[in-house]
């Protein structure tokens, strides 16, 4: 998939779950630890997002977890303020 037909694909995951438009901002790397061990390591893509009445921000990533591509869409709303608070609120979740 190429990376323009990847960010297509996160902002339509803004859009279905969120309700709203994203455009593309930044790719952030991100490599999560937990007691001195990798947990999570990949890149983050910043979203400036529009038609949200709380979040003027996200965060998005997918991977391959063997049967399917999952999509994570995270909006910026304490505690989640950075590419890195997000993954750790998704981990937080079960990701």
């Amino acid at each position: 998939m190429s990376k323009e037909a990847y960010i297509e694909k996160l902002k339509k995951a803004f859009a279905d779950l969120h309700g709203c438009k994203a455009v593309h901002l930044e790719t952030v790397p991100v490599v999560e630890t937990f007691k001195g061990e990798k947990v999570w390591e990949g890149e983050v893509e910043v979203f400036v997002l529009t038609q949200h009445p709380r979040a003027s921000k996200g965060y998005a990533w997918s991977y391959d977890e063997g049967k399917s591509d999952r999509v994570f869409a995270v909006l910026e709303l304490p505690p989640v303020i950075s590419p890195k608070t997000a993954v750790q609120a998704a981990i937080a979740s079960g990701m």
